[in-house]
């Protein structure tokens, strides 16, 4: 019945204890105020049941009481402890007798317990404890047996109660160090939670807000990841990528050097930079620079490649605006160095055949001679104008009367290859900030080109009307023989005509006109087709 008796202590002082770990674990570890109040009120209703659970010997009353004190003590201190145990001793005066027994041994195990809490600060708890049970054992054996002659003779059973007490003091030892650890296992974990959150919150506000192309690509090619850029830059949607190959949105001229480069990165486990064209969901395609980065698994292999994709479409258009300003730049240096000695001698070489001329009455030879003299002497300006700074006066200029000055200007010439004017205007005026002389330039070759590109005659169309963004819009619309559209990107380079006799650079000076009065000019071709010049300037404020 005594072995019962202690099985049961032991099992109710064991739930007794685990009961406030377990419901602290379900509940947000926020700290409790006058928790060590609260604790020694906790131990002290723990202690008055097991007073009430206690077993009885001869009179005299044990129970493991003690036990809740060792542990209140070691890990909450005096004040929890001292609460508990006078709830422990309170209950025992109610229960049963021998009270200077119990109030002498309560007095001595509070002092003792005390003055060990005190100078064993820095001690673990779980030291504490068993500390406090030697000293708990010291004591009880001075004052019960021995002081007050209780079962002096019965040795196995004090023997059997403290090792009672033990072990209800290594049950508690154990379950509190085992909520503690894992207490701060889940405050680790927890932490561990909340740093890969951060990190992969780091992670996403990068990958989904860079306008570079992140992709993930196994060795199959397959793409494993890719970053949600791809549906503003390439137009496609997340689920239209899924276990796609990279390579059929590549360009088919740039798949071989694609497949190469990413062969030598699994043989040589380096990364490297490559330029290709991706397929936009519109059919375009887009020019990449792209940073390959090998990513090693198991065995020291290459598992996956991480490639980094920028558009370098406006950096590539902006190389070759440079490439087209410094090759503009040489052409005008050239062409002002070559016109400027060229004109001296042919001065000289067209007024001798012109005296020659005067002598010798009109030779067909000499008008030859002297016709291709004015064609070199009309070159050699434009050279001039092309390569020698122009001091430019902008003036408020009124667009329609311009364009109709210079359709009069040109009729005579029209009228006698058979060609008519068909001049459309939306409005009455369309004042623009420029130099009058100098649009008219551009104008008089644009509409020349027309005149020329219609040996057979027909209709020129004329159309100007305001466009978008307050700027105006001139476009000229021939009938002629076109110019193949390959051939397009090439108008305005130097020395580069389509004409039996042209020189290129009147397409080039107008385009530099153009663009000094913040306009653009665009052609669109096609052959047997016509073409259309399209010119646009911003109006006057």
């Amino acid at each position: 019945m005594v072995l019962l008796d202690y099985i049961v202590n032991l099992s109710i002082f064991s739930l007794l204890i685990s009961t406030p770990l377990v419901i602290r674990s379900f509940i947000n570890y926020k700290p409790i105020n006058h928790v060590h109040f609260w604790a020694g009120i906790y131990g002290g209703v723990v202690s008055m049941i097991l007073v009430m659970l206690a077993i009885h010997e001869q009179g005299y009353t044990y129970d493991i009481r003690y036990s809740s004190v060792i542990l209140i003590f070691a890990y909450l201190g005096p004040i929890s402890g001292i609460i508990t145990g006078a709830f422990g001793l309170l209950a025992r005066l109610l229960s049963s007798g021998h009270w200077d027994t119990a109030i002498i041994g309560w007095g001595v195990l509070m002092i003792g317990f005390s003055t060990i809490s005190y100078y064993s600060k820095r001690m673990t708890p779980l030291k504490k404890a068993f500390i406090l049970f030697g000293a708990y054992v010291i004591i009880y054996i001075i004052t019960v047996p021995i002081a007050f002659n209780v079962f002096r003779d019965n040795l196995l059973f004090h023997f059997q109660y403290i090792v009672f007490v033990l072990l209800g003091v290594i049950l508690g030892v154990l379950l509190i160090e085992s909520y503690v650890k894992l207490h701060r296992l889940n405050n680790r974990l927890s932490d561990m939670y909340r740093m890969v959150e951060a990190s992969e919150t780091k992670y996403r506000l990068i990958a989904e807000n860079t306008s570079d192309l992140i992709l993930v690509m196994d060795k199959e090619h397959s793409l494993t990841y890719f970053s949600p850029s791809h549906e503003v830059v390439l137009g496609y949607q997340c689920c239209e990528l899924e276990e796609e190959k990279l390579c059929t949105f590549i360009h088919p001229n740039d798949v071989e050097l694609f497949r190469s480069t990413l062969a030598g990165m699994f043989e040589n486990k380096e990364s490297k930079a490559i330029e290709f064209r991706l397929r936009h969901k519109n059919g375009e395609y887009i020019e990449f620079e792209s940073r390959c980065k090998p990513v090693k698994g198991q065995n020291d292999e290459i598992e996956h490649i991480v490639i980094i994709s920028r558009d370098i479409s406006e950096r590539k258009k902006a190389e070759e605006i440079l490439l087209q300003s410094e090759k503009l730049s040489i052409v005008g240096e050239l062409a002002a160095g070559v016109a400027h000695e060229i004109r001296n001698p042919l001065t000289t070489i067209k007024g001798f055949i012109q005296l020659y001329r005067k002598e010798n009455g009109v030779d067909e030879i000499n008008d030859l001679i002297l016709s291709e003299l004015g064609r070199i002497e009309t070159i050699t300006s434009e050279m001039l104008t092309l390569g020698k700074p122009q001091a430019v006066q902008l003036h408020r200029t009124n667009l329609r009367e311009l364009v109709e000055n210079t359709l009069e200007l040109l009729s005579p010439q029209a009228h006698m290859e058979n060609i008519q004017f068909k001049l459309s205007v939306e409005e009455s005026s369309f004042f623009i900030t420029g130099e009058k002389n100098q649009l008219k330039q551009v104008l008089l070759n644009v509409l020349k080109n027309a005149i020329e590109s219609m040996p057979e005659g027909g209709d020129i169309h004329i159309n100007l009307q305001k466009g978008a963004e307050a700027e105006c819009v001139l476009s000229v619309k021939d009938e002629g023989c076109g110019i193949p559209e390959e051939l397009l990107p090439r108008l305005g380079e130097p020395f580069y005509s389509l004409k039996e006799k042209g020189t290129g650079l009147g397409l080039m000076i107008c385009n530099k006109i153009i663009k000094q009065h913040h306009g653009t000019i665009t052609y669109q071709s096609q052959a047997q087709q016509g073409t259309l010049v399209e010119i646009k300037l911003p109006l006057a404020s």
